[in-house]
């Protein structure tokens, strides 16, 4: 039968397979994007190192970064082989999945769209981040593990100069609101006009 593309899958006759190489390319990637994001945020922030969780990021990820950083020098500040990484990472993530779909992505578009990618991963980061540790405040207040640890680690840069301008209102922080409706805002005319552009380069 025909086949169509909606939403970046393959609809009709002969499709199925291909959807399901796009769900595991997207799926193998993804994780070890966000594993290499979370250390760059996480070195961003100045979180514990010795926290057990960071700890087990800086292990998955040190063998691609490792021998990168002997070449690689940090900018500013910034861990540049990180960047680098996660760039290649989500340009390869891309072409594959054009690849299975059928396409021959141009490298312009390939950067353009893998750049809107890793922003937007970032910035959902920190929505997960802020709406776990509001949970969290509402079912396991003042517990302690490494997992809240690095969630409030991520999320303090962000929460705390809101909260600075917009104090608690009758004992209730608005500011993980304000934050995610400006997070979202981001996404809607920051990172949409960027993917928009990627794709129209493929």
């Amino acid at each position: 039968g025909r086949t169509r593309t909606v939403g970046g899958y393959l609809m009709g006759g002969g499709a199925y397979f291909s959807n399901a190489g796009v769900f595991l390319i997207n799926a193998v990637f993804g994780i070890y994007i966000l594993a290499v994001l979370l250390r760059f945020l996480l070195q961003l922030v100045r979180a514990d190192f010795y926290n057990p969780l960071c700890q087990a990021i800086v292990t998955v990820t040190n063998l691609p970064l490792r021998p990168m950083r002997r070449y690689i020098p940090a900018l500013g500040g910034l861990d540049t082989s990180s960047i680098i990484l996660l760039l290649v990472l989500q340009m390869v993530n891309t072409w594959l999945v054009a690849i299975v779909l059928g396409a021959n992505p141009a490298v312009p578009g390939l950067i353009v769209v893998a750049l809107a990618e890793i922003l937007s991963k970032t910035v959902w980061t920190f929505i997960g981040a802020i709406i776990i540790q509001v949970i969290l405040s509402w079912v396991a207040a003042g517990a302690y593990n490494p997992v809240i640890s690095i969630i409030y680690s991520l999320t303090d840069p962000l929460l705390r100069p809101v909260r600075s301008v917009i104090p608690p209102l009758g004992g209730l922080d608005l500011s993980p609101l304000v934050v995610i409706l400006g997070l979202n805002l981001v996404l809607i005319v920051g990172v949409a006009p960027v993917r928009d552009l990627g794709y129209s380069l493929l």
